[in-house]
């Protein structure tokens, strides 16, 4: 018998599995960070959409909880869904830490929610979380696929070209990052009423169940401008991305040159040591047929 016989066939190295880039984007830096700046405004946000005790609620990109909890704490059973391990972790902890029983978190994609039943869902309700998932027209279907007929699917989505904080945020970071591959389509293209309707239309959503309103979603907290940037400069996965390249290309002093413009002149808080940055989104109402 020859040597080459009493090979086993495990040694080959086994193949790698594919890294998943947008789990990898959000699974960079600490989200929380930024997340604890969002809190008020998530609150006035689910207080706004008339969760009802026993209501069954999905959080779609959920984070760590900014609209999950206070859904949760109004007596809802919310499922928290994000494709970020860390943040799933950081929310079961927050869930803990807060005694509700009504919340859970999980990891899952919003391009294809595998394990969660057709129509389980009162309401799903997805704040800049889902509009940064891949596959736009997956989304659209699988929301409108786990949310019962006349239930409700609310996004909030970051307007392209608006002038306020986040959106000129990733504006100015694009500026600064090498080209995206090809196929990538943008987060930005669900801030467009057009696109909304086309991929809920897609879905089986008649474009009369389809409803826009331009609203405010204000940071807030005890940081300096400058000290909230660098909050995104560490923490924050697009903004790092953003900043790695462009101190590859020397231009690093530039992009945080016109990040500190920004920063300051959105600011409204008239404590130097605070911030007040409201930023407009776009709120999308859906009423699943």
């Amino acid at each position: 018998m020859s040597q080459a016989t009493l090979t086993p066939p495990t040694a080959t190295a086994p193949t790698a599995a594919p890294v998943n880039p947008n789990k990898a984007l959000w699974e960079k830096g600490d989200f929380t960070r930024i997340a604890r700046t969002m809190r008020e405004s998530g609150d006035a946000l689910v207080r706004g959409l008339d969760v009802q005790p026993g209501m069954q609620v999905l959080d779609l990109g959920c984070g760590d909880g900014t609209t999950a909890v206070p859904a949760a704490q109004l007596g809802a059973q919310v499922l928290g869904v994000d494709i970020s391990s860390p943040l799933v972790q950081a929310g079961n902890r927050r869930v803990q830490a807060l005694g509700l029983s009504n919340l859970h978190f999980q990891e899952g994609d919003a391009c294809d929610l595998q394990g969660i039943g057709d129509q389980r869902f009162d309401l799903l309700v997805s704040i800049f979380g889902a509009m940064f998932a891949p596959k736009p027209f997956d989304v659209a279907k699988e929301a409108v696929r786990v949310v019962r007929s006349g239930g409700r699917i609310v996004m909030g989505n970051w307007i392209p070209n608006d002038p306020t904080l986040v959106a000129q945020i990733l504006k100015i970071c694009s500026a600064y990052s090498p080209p995206p591959p090809a196929g990538f389509i943008s987060p930005m293209t669900w801030g467009v009423e057009a696109n909304v309707i086309e991929r809920f239309v897609a879905a089986g959503v008649p474009e009369s169940n389809i409803a826009f309103e331009r609203c405010t979603y204000t940071f807030g907290g005890d940081l300096s401008p400058a000290e909230f940037l660098s909050e995104f400069r560490h923490y924050y996965g697009p903004t790092m991305n953003a900043f790695a390249a462009a101190e590859q290309q020397g231009k690093a002093e530039g992009l945080q040159g016109e990040l500190g413009a920004l920063f300051e002149r959105e600011n409204r808080n008239p404590n130097k040591g605070a911030i007040t940055i409201p930023a407009t989104f776009l709120k999308v109402t859906v009423t699943c047929p």
